[in-house]
């Protein structure tokens, strides 16, 4: 830690006692259920989409273009306005929600604030699939992108807090995991509904969303509150109680030691976000900000939010295109596995490396393609093309599945200090969601605008957030959270020259 203070400190790089507890297993479990409902917005938004009852009902202008045989462009006949609104208001109330999530966060605890989360899921989901109108249809969204902002902000907290330090990039990777199993449980429902005769199966589709809903509010009903937050808001008995429940072992002092030192610390800040700016917090405030820009710039939101809808922009057709999406969220779950078992092995900066490398060269052969065989009035893109399409497609997503996808959220949430962690993973969420809020806007217009050079567009952002790992991207593998500040940035050649001690904080 950088503050100074009166109180002796427990000594730093000491491991603490932790068994492998299924307390802890079964907490975690239940928490990262707020990425299942994630993740199940993200991919459902795409599938129903591309279904003509539903584009019929709320999109008509949208509906009347793709039904046009006299409409010579491919990649401009989902381009509207409204339909794009439809994805990314979810991420604007998302991003409001984050401010008000960061207080509850702090105050009430991560627990209330994934209950929360869970309301909101719940009324949102009934809303959408009841939904007779447009107005009705966005209400809902907005709802559900409030309960985005609280889990967004509650769980991966939840997640670092509770694990022990040895596995703890694994468990914190199950809320990425969880978000990948919801996108592909959202395009196996959107296969199944697609083809459900009476045009109501999108209904279904957004209904089916009250399962991720539920799970969630009945986990944050059964999960123990973290010790951190017990300790910062004053219990500690309770925390200590709960520290020796979650670790399995009696010899918990010097972690406890460590967490009310830190909770002391954190007290004194009476205005964490005010605090995010001083500059011993700048490089964790500057990395933060941007993994999150980085990873809305894979172009991975773009593809997984309208992955039915691009495929049959370049001719698929809506069952092939559906069928595609599904074998792509496979991939994606899949490859979040390979993230959980090496992230505490081979490190953050590795895994961010090799998929930089990945996610470049499967872009810019998918770019190849299109420009050479799908023009605006032509989707003459033969099947072994197609085949490729989808083989670099699905390239490009197990890079990021065991990359940006579960780095860019666990290394925030491990690097901020206790006095501004909910400060920081709120500035984590808000500026993830203004992201990928400019992303569900505009990719549509981009592809109509950009054709197939969209892809060489992310391909350029992947080699510039490669070079940016290689010089300013500490390696945080297997340090404890309270000691970050000590033993990474401190000692990382560019940002040690901000960790000056002259900013201490006022002893009390």
């Amino acid at each position: 830690m950088t503050a100074g203070g009166i109180a002796p400190a427990p000594a730093w790089g000491v491991k603490f006692e932790a068994k492998i507890t299924p307390i802890v297993i079964l907490s975690c479990i239940m928490a990262a259920t707020g990425g299942l409902m994630f993740g199940y917005d993200v991919g459902v938004s795409g599938g129903v989409t591309s279904m003509p009852a539903f584009l019929e009902k709320f999109f008509p202008e949208v509906y009347g273009k793709t039904q046009d045989p006299n409409l010579n462009s491919n990649y401009c006949k989902y381009d509207n306005q409204n339909l794009q609104l439809f994805t990314s208001s979810l991420y604007l109330a998302g991003l409001i929600a984050t401010f008000f999530a960061s207080w509850t966060t702090r105050r009430l605890g991560r627990k209330p604030t994934m209950l929360i989360a869970g309301f909101f899921f719940i009324v949102g989901v009934v809303l959408n699939a009841a939904a007779q109108d447009l107005a009705m249809l966005i209400i809902g969204r907005i709802l559900l992108g409030c309960g985005v902002g609280f889990a967004n902000q509650a769980v991966p907290l939840f997640l670092s807090e509770i694990a022990p330090t040895r596995i703890r990039g694994g468990l914190n990777i199950l809320f990425q995991l969880n978000v990948t199993v919801g996108i592909l449980f959202a395009n196996l429902v959107n296969y199944g509904t697609a083809k459900i005769k009476g045009g109501w199966g999108w209904r279904l589709s957004l209904g089916l969303a009250g399962i991720p809903a539920a799970l969630l509010t009945g986990g944050a009903l059964l999960v123990l509150e973290t010790p951190n937050s017990l300790i910062e808001r004053g219990n500690l008995d309770e925390g200590k109680s709960v520290l020796r429940k979650i670790r399995g072992t009696d010899n918990i002092e010097p972690e406890f030691l460590e967490l009310v030192e830190a909770s002391r610390m954190a007290k004194e800040v009476k205005h964490p976000f005010r605090n995010l700016l001083k500059k011993r917090n700048w490089p964790q405030l500057f990395i933060t900000i941007a993994l999150q820009i980085f990873q809305q710039f894979t172009g991975i939101n773009a593809i997984m939010f309208y992955a039915p809808v691009l495929f049959d922009t370049v001719g698929f057709g809506n069952d092939a295109a559906l069928y595609s999406a599904v074998i792509i969220g496979a991939v994606n779950v899949l490859s979040t596995c390979v993230s959980i078992y090496s992230v505490d092995k081979v490190g953050r900066r590795m895994l961010l490396l090799e998929a930089g490398v990945q996610m470049f060269f499967s872009q810019v052969v998918i770019a190849i393609i299109l420009g050479i065989k799908v023009t605006d009035d032509s989707n003459d893109l033969h099947r072994g093309f197609g085949i490729l399409v989808v083989v670099m497609v699905c390239t490009f997503v197990s890079a990021f599945a065991w990359s940006w996808g579960p780095l860019g959220w666990l290394i925030p949430s491990e690097t901020f200090p206790l006095e501004t962690r909910s400060a920081g993973q709120s500035v984590t969420v808000c500026v993830n969601l203004i992201f990928t809020f400019v992303m569900a806007q505009a990719f549509l217009s981009m592809l109509c605008t950009l054709k197939f050079g969209i892809f060489l567009f992310f391909s350029g952002w992947v080699f510039i957030m490669s070079i940016f790992v290689v010089f300013l991207l500490p390696e945080t593998k297997n340090i404890p959270i309270e000691e970050m500040t000590d033993r990474v940035w401190k000692k990382h050649w560019f940002w040690k020259r901000f960790m000056d001690d002259d900013e201490e904080m006022p002893a009390t």
